[in-house]
């Protein structure tokens, strides 16, 4: 036997109809959260003001000074009387110093014998390396050679130099390192003149020029049989060890 099917209990019957009840419902829902709109209180904030009811100021009381008037002015005299200038008035006449072409000069001789020649004596500066006869360091005397005097100088420099090195506190404190090149003159007297120095900072180039001015008079050096200035330099390295 066939089961009999009852068409009322279809599951699937009327299925587009609920479909289409409830996406409707829920589209009018949706557009209905659209439309409801909210509405903001407004605050009430009450300002009060205080106002004086009367402003009061004192007023300063001032005095009221009372001048005098200024005296009328003096009235011219009735008659008027006219005086004439009795006195001579001498004009003072001005001679042009400008000379004219009638003027004579009169030619001034000179003789050769009035006439004072004074020498001067260019200063020759010659440098250490090509000096013929170099200073002479005290010391270095008993040398007889060019050669070994000029080792000597050297030498007695380089020495001078480190027994009275002292370095700067204040470029020690600051960690201040550096080199300075030294250049100076020794004149046709044996005397250190004309320093000059570049190094890396004031303090360091201080110092140098300091130990540099502190070298002894040295015979000076001769160029040609005649005494003559000598141009020196030398680097001065400050570096701090631990």
């Amino acid at each position: 036997m066939k089961p009999k099917k009852n068409s009322n209990a279809e599951i699937g019957r009327n299925s587009s109809l609920y479909f289409m009840i409830g996406l409707t419902s829920v589209l009018f829902m949706t557009w209905q959260s659209f439309e409801v709109k909210f509405y903001e209180e407004e605050s009430k904030v009450s300002e009060v003001v205080q106002v004086t009811d009367e402003l009061k100021e004192d007023v300063p009381i001032t005095e009221i000074i009372r001048t005098a008037p200024p005296p009328p002015p003096p009235s011219a005299p009735d008659v008027i009387e006219i005086v004439e200038d009795v006195e001579d008035v001498k004009e003072t006449v001005i001679e042009s110093t400008e000379s004219s072409q009638e003027t004579y000069i009169e030619d001034v001789v000179v003789k050769i014998e009035d006439v004072e020649v004074e020498e001067v004596e260019e200063e020759i500066v010659v440098p250490f390396a090509v000096i013929e006869y170099v200073p002479v360091f005290p010391g270095c005397e008993h040398l007889q050679t060019q050669a070994e005097r000029k080792d000597c100088f050297n030498q007695k420099v380089q020495e001078h130099i480190k027994a009275n090195f002292n370095y700067p506190p204040s470029a020690l404190e600051m960690g201040i390192t550096g080199r300075v090149h030294v250049q100076f003159v020794i004149d046709s007297n044996g005397q250190v003149t004309g320093i000059q120095k570049r190094g890396p900072d004031k303090l360091l180039e201080k110092e140098a020029e300091r130990i540099i001015a502190s070298l002894p008079k040295v015979k000076p050096g001769e160029q040609r049989g005649k005494k003559v200035s000598v141009k020196y330099s030398i680097p001065i390295n400050f570096v701090m060890q631990n």
